[in-house]
């Protein structure tokens, strides 16, 4: 099936669940800023979690559909988009998202995944190398982007419990473990709120609120980083690396945010703010096997409810 994009918004991009095994040759994790929005999307309509769908961001797109599908939104909430549940779709069909509600980031998913290119063994897109996707970069109007042939039947009435969605929030707190200079800046990073700044991306977010000033002084070798490590540069103000992050940095590392805590930054919009708290290693470890205990008990729930047509 060509699925045709009438309306591409703000910036709307293939992702799944990233690239493994090419951080040594500078290629980032990258894939879906929230992965949890994303495996759930892929669930509701029956494909593996890590399918390519479409991470729509901000402002969203219209989508036209020349056969029946079943697809998805998760994450962000827009108006005209019922989340967080299978929609069909007939022939002929759009989707159209309308005013954004909550959050900075969807999940499209339709039943079967859309069909690109394997790159370096994922199918998502990473902007700055223009790789992977849709040709390696965001979607415009007029695209037309396949999707594989995969009908489902979906059985009776039913609706995902809202108490298993991560925290998200416009002020959310986020869990952090301790990073190797914590020391250098005592408690300044718990010391209040950071606000969100209009230069964040997909690289990181960019926060602005207490500035963070090092203690220490000297210059820094550079070394390994991934999502979820919150750097300092010299103007104090914290960086919180996301998907597409370097795979090294030189900044001091205060602290590194639990995975499961991550799909709340993912949502955050320019404008909205967060708290940092300490946790232990251990807690994170425990909260992240939590988290996929929860996922594995919704897909053996989906399993009877979404099955191949």
């Amino acid at each position: 099936m060509e699925v045709t994009v009438i309306r591409a918004g703000m910036l709307t991009t293939v992702q799944d669940l990233g690239r493994r095994g090419h951080l040594a040759e500078g290629v980032p994790f990258g894939g879906a800023a929230d992965p949890f929005a994303l495996r759930v999307a892929n669930m509701l309509v029956g494909n593996p979690e890590d399918s390519p769908a479409l991470e729509i961001t901000l402002t969203g797109p219209e989508i036209e559909f020349p056969e029946p599908a079943w697809v998805a939104v998760c994450g962000a909430r827009f108006e005209d988009v019922p989340a967080w549940r299978p929609i069909r779709v007939e022939r002929g069909g759009r989707i159209r998202f309308g005013k954004r509600l909550q959050g900075c980031r969807a999940y499209l998913s339709v039943s079967g995944g859309f069909d690109v290119e394997k790159v370096l063994g994922g199918r998502g897109t990473f902007l700055a190398s223009a790789i992977g996707g849709f040709k390696g970069r965001p979607l415009r109007d007029g695209d037309v982007i396949r999707s594989v042939d995969c009908e489902r039947n979906l059985a009776g009435h039913w609706t995902l419990d809202e108490r298993m969605f991560p925290r998200y929030s416009r002020e959310p707190n986020v869990r952090v473990i301790a990073g190797t200079h914590a020391a250098e800046f005592g408690d300044l990073l718990f010391s209040g709120r950071f606000g969100v700044t209009a230069r964040s991306n997909r690289m990181g977010i960019r926060l602005d609120g207490p500035r963070l000033a090092r203690s220490g002084g000297g210059d820094l070798v550079s070394t390994a980083v991934a999502p979820g490590t919150i750097q300092v540069p010299p103007d104090g103000n914290p960086i919180v690396l996301m998907a597409d992050a370097q795979t090294l940095g030189g900044y001091p590392r205060v602290a590194h945010v639990v995975s499961v805590d991550i799909p709340l930054l993912a949502q955050l919009a320019p404008g909205d703010g967060v708290r940092f708290a300490t946790t232990t290693l251990s807690e994170a470890h425990r909260l992240a096997h939590a988290w996929e205990h929860g996922l594995a008990l919704l897909r053996q729930g989906l399993a009877e409810k979404v099955r191949p047509a």
